[in-house]
């Protein structure tokens, strides 16, 4: 997937990996490559615990707009209502002529 970003083709990759080898040589390679691992895991904890704190941080915020919405909708429906039977006395009215 990051290949396809950098546009590498496997001809380049190979030369890529060759001159690594050449420059570290076959008993650094290893340690190299474990280094990176290591950097990669400390990213990903990083990054995991950023978000399990924003996830943390941003939870009473969600559930107070929840609660507002919640409200709002109960309001609304309850205005719905008053305003149907506000038109039914109306309707109601308007047949009735005595009243």
């Amino acid at each position: 997937m990051i290949l396809g970003f950098f546009n590498i083709s496997g001809g380049e990759i190979f030369i890529i990996i060759l001159v690594v080898f050449i420059i570290f040589g076959p008993d650094k390679i290893p340690e190299m490559a474990r280094w990176v691992g290591k950097g990669i895991g400390e990213i990903k904890k990083a990054t995991s615990e950023i978000k399990e704190e924003i996830d943390r941080e941003t939870g009473d915020v969600r559930k107070a707009a929840n609660k507002i919405k919640d409200d709002l909708t109960k309001e609304t429906n309850d205005l719905k209502d008053i305003t149907r039977s506000m038109n039914k006395k109306a309707d109601g009215n308007k047949r009735d002529p005595q009243l």
